[in-house]
């Protein structure tokens, strides 16, 4: 099973919404060109960044039709579809059109806390029942449990469809750990933008990226530098954008980068709720770093 295309750079993409709060399928073709344009390597939507919570069925539909025709098989796309309840996750995946979709991203249950018993038979249920490949997501900020590093190990070795993990759980201790154990050809991709190059230094295989929806260019450049072992260079990029990606997760996320993507005309800075724009503070604060580099 091929998994190098999860390597690289993927974008966590944003949902843009029109005035009236529904999704702006023109402003998300948009984005979408601008991405590839960009030299990402992979798309993800239908995550958090992509408030994918707050769409209705009928909407996360049009998203994905949206990704596709933009995208017409030029990047591989990752969709989103996890849960805390099993069953329900396997009723998604009966119900999804896979056509455009090269894997899944299966969130960590949330809320209801399983053990890790009870997380390893939740992903080896939903791989044995997902008709395309499957990374786990473990951001435990979020979700309130942490995905043991034998655990994941344990699930790349017994299940041949797990391919990956976004590891959010900003341990490098844990990062490590999964790396010196797991099989040769799984993937650790890191789930958090602003330790994305110290973790590539130790064997993380790229990053699902916030930041890229906005700087594709930057982001896509300093990740193709690791991957080349040319750390010096990826260091530059990753010094020069250290305080932006502070300001973008300052606020929380997607609120910060939808700002940023306002300030560069990409999509409208809107949010549903309950999740709601930065402060004004905050974004006078990004539009004056954008400018100084010559991003506004």
């Amino acid at each position: 099973m091929a998994v190098q295309k999860f390597s690289g750079t993927g974008v966590a993409v944003t949902t843009p919404f029109k005035k009236d709060m529904s999704v702006d399928h023109s402003a998300l073709g948009d984005h979408i060109h601008f991405l590839i344009e960009n030299g990402i390597n992979y798309l993800v939507v239908l995550g958090t960044t992509g408030e994918s919570v707050t769409l209705s069925h009928q909407e996360q539909v049009a998203v994905v039709e949206t990704v596709n025709k933009a995208n017409n098989g030029q990047l591989p796309v990752v969709l989103g579809l996890g849960g805390n309840n099993t069953a329900g996750v396997l009723e998604k995946l009966k119900n999804t059109d896979f056509q455009g979709i090269d894997a899944i991203l299966s969130v960590a249950p949330y809320y209801n806390k399983p053990s890790q018993k009870g997380l390893y038979q939740h992903f080896k249920t939903i791989a044995e029942n997902s008709p395309v490949p499957v990374i786990l997501y473990n951001v435990p900020g979020r979700t309130g449990v942490n995905i043991g590093a034998d655990t994941i190990v344990q699930l790349a070795r017994d299940v041949d469809r797990i391919i990956g993990v976004k590891e959010a759980s900003g341990s490098f201790t844990q990062a490590m750990n999964i790396i010196d154990q797991k099989p040769g050809d799984f993937l650790v991709i890191s789930g958090e933008d602003n330790i994305t190059l110290p973790l590539m230094s130790i064997g993380v295989a790229g990053v699902i990226s916030v930041v890229a929806n906005a700087f594709p260019h930057e982001w896509s450049y300093m990740v193709n530098y690791a991957l080349k072992n040319d750390f010096r260079a990826g260091a530059q990029i990753h010094y020069q954008m250290k305080e932006i990606v502070e300001k973008l997760f300052a606020e929380g996320n997607p609120a910060g980068i939808k700002c940023a993507l306002g300030i560069k005309g990409i999509i409208a800075n809107r949010l549903r709720l309950p999740l709601t724009p930065v402060s004004e503070g905050l974004e006078k604060e990004l539009r004056e770093l954008m400018k100084q580099m010559n991003q506004a």
